[in-house]
């Protein structure tokens, strides 16, 4: 026992002059990396416009893909709302009357975050390793392509090139998720996890088709 009275760490002199080391003890560094309460509004909502910003990205750069869905790991669910809500607004206004409008609002919604958590359900049941909000996070942001095919079908009001933008965009956003989805369920049950997916995105398509 006598070995470890010997040289005593805490009665020791303190850091010489000029020393920059900090004690371990300290909690200054930390706390500026992580304390955004003091920070101004404008920052904070800049910093989340710029994590939309590269979520959407990898959603529409096949190239950006090559991390299997690395950024959208880090979930949010302003981005899918904010597509929810364009998406749902715009398929209300080419709705006949107001009636049919807030149905086919209210209808987006529905799909997305029930068909969402329908999909994540489905994951978990085949051992596969993905929380809700995550599944809501990728499958919401990766809708973009098809809410830009109902902008363009809005704009044109043209059959056949609306057929085209909603396949498109179709495949886009599946191309999109579903190299995410299948990561996360086991090898031999990659197309079972895979399906629902297919399913959550042509229910979507046929009410951009059908608007």
């Amino acid at each position: 026992m006598s070995g470890s009275y010997s040289s005593p760490p805490l009665p020791g002199p303190g850091p010489e002059p000029g020393d920059g080391a900090v004690p371990s003890g300290s909690m200054e560094g930390p706390m500026e990396g992580r304390c955004t309460l003091d920070e101004p509004v404008t920052e904070t909502i800049m910093r989340d416009l710029r994590s939309i910003g590269t979520k959407l990205k990898y959603v529409m750069l096949p190239q950006a893909r090559a991390d299997k869905a690395h950024g959208l790991k880090q979930w949010d669910l302003w981005g899918p709302l904010f597509l929810c809500l364009a998406l749902g607004i715009m398929l209300s206004m080419q709705t006949d009357n107001s009636e049919q409008a807030g149905m086919a609002f209210a209808l987006v919604f529905i799909i997305v975050w029930v068909g969402s958590g329908v999909v994540t359900l489905n994951a978990v049941l085949l051992r596969g390793q993905i929380s809700f909000f995550q599944s809501v996070c990728v499958l919401g942001y990766c809708i973009f392509p098809l809410v830009i095919a109902a902008f363009l079908s809005m704009l044109l009001q043209i059959i056949w090139l609306k057929v085209i933008f909603v396949v498109v965009g179709f495949t886009w956003s599946t191309g999109a998720s579903v190299g995410f989805m299948s990561e996360l369920v086991p090898e031999d049950r990659k197309a079972l996890g895979v399906y629902p997916v297919w399913l959550f995105y042509v229910a979507i398509s046929w009410m951009i088709l059908i608007s």
